[in-house]
Parts: structure tokens; sequence; C-alpha cells
């Protein structure tokens, strides 16, 4: 079955606002940046304008922090329709250029938030135009309330443009890795649920069949021939007690872990714990016996178990390899920490109920203090395969 990744408790990029911690690292992240609205604010205090002209100046700086804030959060979430985009993007450039051209140079900082809006919710051929068309405007309009100002921003005004660009795109890759990733993990639920089907249909589906058909003939000899009913009845039975072994022996099967999905699991436990991991993706399993997997992959849950809640590890990795030993040729795992290894001064249940797995299905455990950490090493014998002393 496909493994869930837990979700941070806080937000992250092209994710949609799903608590109250999310919706303020957003407001935080798209508000911090108001700071450098230093300038103005102090033109309106000490710039001894006109109480017209500073009330009037308040009110447009009120209205661009009030676009520039919601189209930049929103871009965080859920993007906004391009004409959407398209539109408050120009509404914040004129906001820049009227309230610069009546209120003075200090007003030109306000084309840097602009340049972050084109880079941060624009796509990229048109953000770039936009970031060097609005370094234009603020150059332009700095030639007529001050050219010194505007010659010291156009550079920071451009680079922040073009950075924020890269954040644009890094918001919108984000969005569709989770929309494939959701869609990837419905894929295998279906194809899982196909194969639970069908697997139920060959098993059960002739068993059936066969019980119905032979309950209506015992049901038609039991007057007049009661002997060959009886034999019909004892089939019946046959087949019923086969098709219940047959479907212990399926259910099994599902239960048994596999190596690969606890490869999956691990590396995303792991993540989760706040711990660097390192682990092969897709390992070579040709010529392992299934109990020998099984085994593997039960000493991998419990040697991640370990890591996660005991070690007190910053890194881990998990390594799966074939080697040649003096019995024969092996498939080995091997899971490294750089922590504690617990507080236990012996081997937990949980090893020694790895070690008697594992021998059951011919396989060894070692498990002990290295030199950087804890390292625990199970093999299981191979029957076949490809060439030995590579990685699976």
């Amino acid at each position: 079955m496909p493994q869930t990744v837990p979700q941070e408790p806080w937000a992250r990029f092209g994710q949609p606002v799903t608590s109250r911690r999310a919706l303020l690292v957003k407001l935080l992240w798209a508000g911090v940046w108001l700071v450098f609205l230093g300038a103005p604010v102090a033109d309106l205090l000490h710039g001894g304008h006109t109480t017209g002209a500073t009330l009037a100046g308040a009110t447009g700086l009120a209205a661009f922090v009030g676009v520039y804030v919601p189209l930049i959060f929103r871009e965080m979430s859920r993007p906004c329709s391009g004409p959407v985009v398209a539109l408050l993007v120009t509404v914040l450039g004129a906001l820049a250029a009227v309230l610069a051209l009546t209120l003075g140079a200090s007003w030109l900082c306000l084309f840097v938030y602009v340049s972050v809006a084109c880079g941060t919710t624009l796509p990229v051929p048109r953000a770039y135009g936009a970031v060097l068309a609005s370094g234009a405007v603020m150059y332009l309009v700095g030639l007529r309330v001050g050219e010194h100002t505007a010659r010291d921003l156009i550079f920071l005004q451009l680079l922040i443009g073009f950075a924020m660009t890269g954040v644009g795109m890094l918001v919108r890759t984000t969005v569709e890795l989770s929309k494939a990733r959701a869609t990837v993990a419905q894929l295998a639920a279906n194809e899982e649920r196909l194969r639970l089907a069908r697997d139920l249909h060959d098993l059960l589906g002739h068993s059936l069949s066969l019980i119905t058909l032979k309950s209506e003939l015992a049901g038609r000899m039991l007057p007049d021939r009661p002997d060959r009913a009886a034999r019909q009845v004892a089939d019946i039975e046959r087949v019923s007690r086969q098709a219940l072994v047959d479907v212990r022996e399926a259910v099994t099967g599902y239960r048994r872990p596999r190596l690969t999905a606890e490869l999956a699991g691990a590396q995303a436990a792991l993540t989760a714990a706040g711990v660097t991991a390192q682990v092969p993706a897709e390992p070579d399993l040709a010529g392992v016996p299934e109990p020998a997997e099984s085994a593997l992959a039960w000493a991998l849950r419990e040697a991640v178990t370990n890591v996660v809640r005991h070690s007190g590890a910053q890194r881990c990795a998990v390594e799966v390899l074939r080697r040649q030993t003096l019995d024969g040729p092996v498939l080995e795992l091997s899971v490294e920490d750089n922590g504690s290894g617990g507080s236990g001064t012996g081997p937990g249940n949980g090893l020694t109920g790895l070690t008697e797995r594992l021998a059951k299905a011919g396989g060894t455990l070692e498990a002990g203090r290295a030199r950087h950490g804890f390292r625990l090493v199970a093999r299981v014998p191979l029957t076949t395969g490809p060439a030995l002393g590579s990685p699976a």
C-alpha cells in the first residue's frame, strides 16, 4: 500500500492554509519585507507635507499594502488567475508611480515591492519582462523626483525581482509535485484494489461455482440416491476447506511486509523525525525467497523504529547489498546511525524476536555499537540473482 508522508505542522510553499499556525507563518513571510517601507512612513511623518498630502499619501500607502500582501499570500496557497494577477500588478505599479511623483524620491522603494510581485506571481517569461519594465518605470520616475535615489535602487530592484522569479517557480513546482504525488498515491491504491479483486476472483470463483453446482446435485439426489448425495456433500466439504486454505494463504501474503515498501516507509519516518536519511529506492530482490525478504523487511522496520524512538540520531544510512560469504551468496541489510543506540545494556525483545525470525529464514542478525553510533546488519541467503558484491 502507498506510504503516507507525515505533514509538517508548519506551512509549506504551495500548500493551502489548514491551520492558524500556517496562516501566521505565511502572513509573516509575506509581510516581513514591509519593514522596508520605513522610508515612505518617515516621509509622511517628517517630510513637511501638507495635511491633505499626508492623508492622501497614507491612504495610497495603505492601498498599496492592501493589494501587495493579499496578492503574495494568495500566490503561496492557491494562485490567482492570470488576468487577475496582471491587473493587481498593474495597480501596484500605478500606485507606486503616482505616490513617488507626488510625494518624492523616498517613495521609489515601492517599485522594489512591484518587482517582487512580478517575479513571484507571473509566469517566468512574463516575469522577466515585467521586472525589467518596472525597473525602467522606476528610473524614469526617478529622473523627475530623484535620479540619485533611482540609480541606487535600480540594481537592488532588478536583483530582488529576478530572485523572486525563482521563488515563484519553486512555489508552482511544489504545487505541481503535490498534485502528482496525490495522483500517484490514488493510482497505487486503485491498482491494489484491482489486484485484490483479481486474486479473490481467481481464488474463490471456481471453488464457489463448484460448491453451488454440487449443492444442486446433492439436493436432487437426496430423495432417491442418498449415497451419491452424501458423496457430493463430502466433495463440497473438501472444496470449501481447500478454498479456506487458499484464502488464508492469500491473506498471509497480503500481510507479509515487502522490503521495497518498508524502505519507502523508512525514508518517510526518518524524514518526519528530523533524521537525515540515506535510503535506497529500488533494491534488486531477484533470487530472494519471500520468507527471507519478509524477515529483512521486519528487521528494517524494527531498526528504523529504534532509530526514531531511542537513538537520538541525526543521521541514518540504510544499505542493501549482495555479498559472497563462506556459506554462499547472501543479501545484506545494514542500518547505521550516529546515535546512542538506546539506554539498554543488552538486546531487547525486538532484537531477540528479529534474531529468531531471521533464523527461521536461514539468516543472521548482528547489532551493536559502531565507530560513530549504532549498526544493525541482517543477512539472508540467496538462491539466484545478479553478480554479487554490488548494491542490490
